[in-house]
């Protein structure tokens, strides 16, 4: 009797789990249909559909998915690096001299001795806010010792 009893509070404790073949299917399946589409998007995957690539031109070329971490993370860089030109520009402002139609212009080197303490980006930033027309410098890339001299103009 007693190991009735004991089978009884055992089976009482335990909740059997049943687990029915469609339900084990209807998941898998799922989880098949799912990774079928990430691999469409995949684009290291061979059974990728030629379909789904964006063509030059295309609007969406060239672009990480709307509403993606890639997405975001490019915002938040795009922002930072406007913070550091806008940074460049007022350093300039500060340092600079009044030359032509009293906008300030510094040397390379000074600036270069200057900004390198903010941050070890300054030729990227200075040809970044060139190609948005905030500074005009002569030569196409400038070079610590050697362009030392080159006149940076602030323009705006």
């Amino acid at each position: 009797m007693e190991t009735e009893d004991a089978r009884a509070q055992c089976n009482v404790t335990r909740e059997p789990h049943v687990t029915s073949v469609k339900g084990l299917k209807e998941n898998w399946q799922k989880w098949s249909n799912d990774h079928l589409e990430y691999q469409k998007h995949n684009p290291f995957s061979n059974d990728r559909a030629m379909t789904l690539q964006l063509q030059r031109g295309q609007e969406g070329y060239g672009r990480p998915p709307e509403g993606s971490r890639t997405e975001e993370r490019g915002k938040e860089a795009h922002t930072r690096i406007e913070r550091e030109v806008e940074e460049l520009c007022q350093v300039i402002r500060d340092i600079g001299q009044s030359r032509e139609e009293g906008r300030p212009a510094v040397e390379f080197g000074t600036l270069f001795e200057h900004y390198v303490t903010i941050s070890n980006k300054v030729v990227g930033i200075l040809l970044r806010a060139r190609k948005q027309g905030l500074v005009h410098f002569e030569g196409e890339m400038l070079w610590q010792g050697r362009d030392d001299h080159v006149l940076i103009r602030l323009l705006q």
